[in-house]
């Protein structure tokens, strides 16, 4: 538990300042990019001051001067704080719309153009979260996706939503999979508590939607990828 109250500790105090101080200041200028650094900054220290050792592998495969859609498997609450600061340039993530909610934090991530989800919602709202993504990857920004939709609570790689993919067929995006563990013994779905470890994210060779025939095709190819290289007790079963 202490290291979870070391992690909050730096987000509270340095996050909660820079938000205050930052907002406002990004608003004037209309820039987010300033903003945005520090904050990858202070979300890497967090990570940092709760015992957690990030290990990167594969950067070779990330793609310079093309936007991306990164997806990953999701095994815990660490899983963003954990990838987001490894990643070039900078990133929308699709998220709950629940958390846009929150004083200052909420401002700043529409400012970033992070795009909320509705869970079980209808096909409209649906079809807007992809829209406004790929609005974002048009601006020259990553998107971020788990493509389960939520945490696995084993640790086992889950069935993938389609939706990911629509954005995908969309906008021809390059597809970065991406292999995080570790953190599913760090943390664990429905846990405060922090166990203090090394995780690993690993960077997949980045997939083309064109060469696919079917979204499903496609859903395939990057299911597999990321099954391919977890751990044998995260593997889909």
């Amino acid at each position: 538990m202490f290291s979870a109250f070391k992690m909050l500790f730096v987000y509270g105090i340095f996050g909660g300042a820079v938000g205050i101080l930052g907002v406002p200041y990004s608003f004037l200028i209309r820039d987010i990019g300033p903003l945005y650094r520090l904050a990858m900054r202070i979300m890497h220290a967090g990570v940092v001051a709760g015992g957690i050792r990030v290990e990167i592998v594969g950067k070779e495969n990330l793609l310079a001067g093309r936007s991306c859609i990164f997806m990953s498997n999701h095994v815990s609450n660490l899983d963003p704080p954990v990838l987001m600061p490894s990643l070039p340039g900078r990133s929308s993530i699709l998220l709950k719309k629940s958390l846009m909610g929150i004083p200052v934090l909420g401002t700043a991530m529409r400012m970033a153009k992070f795009v909320p989800v509705e869970r079980g919602s209808n096909v409209e709202a649906a079809k807007a979260s992809i829209a406004a993504a790929a609005s974002a990857l048009r601006e020259g920004l990553n998107i971020i996706v788990f493509p389960e939709g939520t945490r696995s609570v084993d640790g086992r790689l889950k069935v993938f939503k389609k939706g990911p993919f629509f954005l995908a067929e969309d906008t021809k995006a390059p597809i970065v999979p991406i292999a995080i563990s570790g953190t599913q013994n760090m943390m664990r779905k429905g846990s405060f508590s922090i166990r203090p470890g090394v995780a690993r994210v690993e960077f997949l060779k980045a997939i083309e939607p064109s060469e696919y025939a079917s979204r499903e095709e496609l859903m395939a190819a990057v299911r597999g990828a990321i099954d391919a290289a977890l751990p044998v007790e995260m593997k889909a079963v």
